[in-house]
């Protein structure tokens, strides 16, 4: 079985266009979306209505939480005054131009997916969140210390801990027991659409491979394929230069930062 992840698209058209025609490519069995269709970028509606129009399962991202509430708080963690100022400018703009059947949306969208195969005689757990389990806004970068990776997904009860939020992917398999009784679970960032920030400018999602084999007693019985593709980025960012948003929003674009 072969599952499509992706998130992160932050309004951003032509990015979510080319991902739709790399999944044409692919043909995953099931896809689903973890979150942030808007913010930062120009297209809220067109990118909502793109994901909604097709039926793809989606969870709430943090942006799409406060936007579909109509409030000012993105719930992002910015560095510096000047990020939170541009910040404030983007979720303004965000909610002055989205749709209210577009917000009403947003805020229907679920907190999380799970789903448990029985591929063999072992369940398997898969957790969809948008950023951790715990909060839709808790960052999990790949340096995170291991036991508090492995408590949150074992709080969870997940096998397999799909999540977005930070922008940059990554996997990890982490072993769960010793002396032989391993339990293997996995941590996958499946990267962003529509908003890159690990240096690579293509947007990126995650193909989720499950076999007949596929347990947690089996550490590469899982396997997880990031697939990046190309985009219009130029146009992105010229379309944000054009707009009231900064344009240091334009620039993140083209060096993924």
């Amino acid at each position: 079985m072969k599952i499509a992840l992706f998130s992160d698209i932050h309004a951003n058209l032509p990015a979510l266009e080319a991902f739709f025609a790399s999944i044409e490519e692919q043909k995953p069995d099931a896809i689903y979306c973890l979150g942030d269709l808007v913010g930062y970028n120009t297209w809220p509606n067109e990118v909502i209505n793109a994901i909604r129009g097709r039926g793809i399962p989606t969870i709430a991202g943090n942006y799409d939480f406060g936007v579909g509430r109509n409030s000012d708080d993105c719930g992002c963690a910015y560095k510096t005054e000047q990020e939170q100022a541009n910040g404030a400018v983007s979720i303004s703009y965000t909610n002055r131009v989205v749709g209210e059947e577009q917000r009403a949306y947003l805020r229907t969208l679920p907190a999380h997916i799970r789903v448990e195969f029985r591929l063999n005689t072992e369940p398997l757990n898969l957790l969809l969140v948008h950023g951790s389990p715990r909060r839709i806004n808790e960052y999990l970068f790949e340096d995170r210390e291991e036991k508090s990776l492995m408590r949150i997904m074992h709080d969870a009860d997940a096998d397999i801990l799909c999540f977005g939020h930070t922008h940059k992917p990554y996997h990890r398999v982490l072993a769960d027991g010793g002396g032989g009784s391993e339990r293997y679970r996995h941590a996958v960032n499946i990267g962003s659409v529509g908003k890159p920030k690990d240096g690579d400018a293509r947007g990126c999602y995650v193909l989720l491979h499950l076999f007949d084999n596929s347990s947690v007693l089996v550490k590469d019985s899982i396997r997880v394929e990031f697939v990046r593709f190309a985009y219009d980025i130029e146009k992105a960012a010229r379309a944000v230069e054009d707009s009231p948003l900064p344009k240091a929003f334009a620039e993140a674009l083209r060096i993924a930062k």
